[in-house]
């Protein structure tokens, strides 16, 4: 894995060292994080798999406000290597695979897919494990699973907590192309971008005007209160925000507000 620290802008003209297929940069509190084996359309490879999973490790410990997934080249990932797959004599073995869509859908901090390129299979799953997905408008996604003699099995994960079943069955059932303006129509993404990089960038300078703590409190309730029953969701939401509202966080943004001025918030 190569660490490049430079400039804060997305990374997709950021070469890794020979031989490796994942990099990462770490600028003004995001970390970029980007897939680069382009001569498998960035397939979920075991060791493209592995070095994503080294690259999450470094943005843990730096404790970013935003963790970026970008891409090089013309896919963003083409899903599950199939080359690989089938010259394999082990037995198949996803954990790292949804260890690295948990993680993504885990963190603390915001987790950004930015999108310049076809989406295939296992992609749509890693793009969907991440809160916010920033797509390029001429991006095209294929649900290619039963074409292969597989079903979206594990990344269904990730994209039924987005996507109503409804509104994804046709693509899951026949492997379907559709575009980015129907991903959007049905949830699969949030924003559709003339221009991916600048998108990015304005969505991680709101996230690093907010609270971190506010914001990792978001994106706690954002998973938890829709599995909740609405009396308990009340309870827990109740004590949230009066924990919050009598926080050093809460103070900061008040008194900021009042003042007319940034908040500076604690650490």
């Amino acid at each position: 894995m190569s660490t490049f620290r430079h400039r804060s802008t997305l990374t997709t003209d950021t070469v890794p060292a020979m031989g490796e297929l994942v990099g990462i940069v770490i600028v003004d509190d995001v970390a970029t994080i980007t897939l680069d084996s382009q001569h498998n359309r960035n397939a979920l490879s075991r060791q493209l798999v592995t070095e994503l999973a080294a690259c999450l490790d470094e943005a843990e410990r730096a404790a970013p406000r935003a963790i970026v997934l970008t891409h090089r080249g013309s896919t963003f990932c083409a899903g599950a290597d199939l080359k690989e797959r089938a010259d394999s004599a082990t037995p198949p073995d996803s954990r790292p695979v949804v260890d690295v869509m948990r993680r993504l859908m885990d963190s603390p901090c915001p987790t950004i897919a930015a999108v310049r390129g076809a989406v295939r299979a296992g992609g749509l799953g890693l793009m969907a494990a991440c809160d916010l997905v920033v797509v390029e408008r001429t991006v095209t996604f294929v649900l290619t699973e039963v074409r292969v003699g597989v079903a979206p099995a594990i990344i269904s994960v990730p994209i039924l907590r987005r996507v109503p079943p409804a509104l994804i069955t046709t693509a899951m059932l026949t492997a379907e192309p559709f575009d980015a303006a129907e991903a959007r129509r049905i949830g699969l993404v949030t924003h559709l971008a003339d221009d991916v990089d600048e998108t990015v960038a304005a969505v991680c300078d709101a996230i690093r005007a907010a609270s971190p703590l506010a914001v990792t409190e978001t994106k706690r309730l954002l998973a938890t209160v829709p599995t909740l029953e609405r009396d308990a969701a009340f309870d827990a939401m109740r004590a949230l925000s009066d924990r919050l509202f009598g926080g050093p966080h809460a103070a900061e943004g008040m008194a900021a507000f009042r003042e007319k001025r940034a908040p500076v918030w604690p650490s």
